[in-house]
């Protein structure tokens, strides 16, 4: 049997890599979007773990909340993407500064 501070250790781990992605990788706009991704994967993996270990599914339904929000998200992140690039034909975070109005 697993115990609930395995998984806990485990979300704990890809929240620390998906951080050091944001915070180390600031040039890349789809490394952040996947740094962002696994952020929430560490969320859900944390929120899925005390539902079971509670015998409680209110969790476990947050979690599709989550994993809908964060699909949204990603697909109109890939979207944006591809519209800048067809615009300044780069994805460089740092010239998505001249887009202001």
């Amino acid at each position: 049997m697993i115990a609930l501070s395995d998984y806990l250790i485990f979300g704990a781990i890809l929240f620390i890599i998906s951080m050091a992605g944001i915070f180390l990788n600031r040039k890349n706009v789809i490394v952040l979007l996947m740094a962002i991704e696994l952020l929430l994967l560490a969320v859900n993996t944390n929120l899925v773990a005390f539902s079971h270990f509670h015998n409680d599914v209110t969790g476990q339904i947050f979690v599709f909340f989550i994993l809908t929000v964060a699909a949204a998200e990603a697909a109109i992140g890939l979207a944006i993407i591809v519209l800048v690039f067809r615009k300044r034909k780069s994805i460089n975070v740092d010239d998505l500064g001249t887009l202001k109005g």
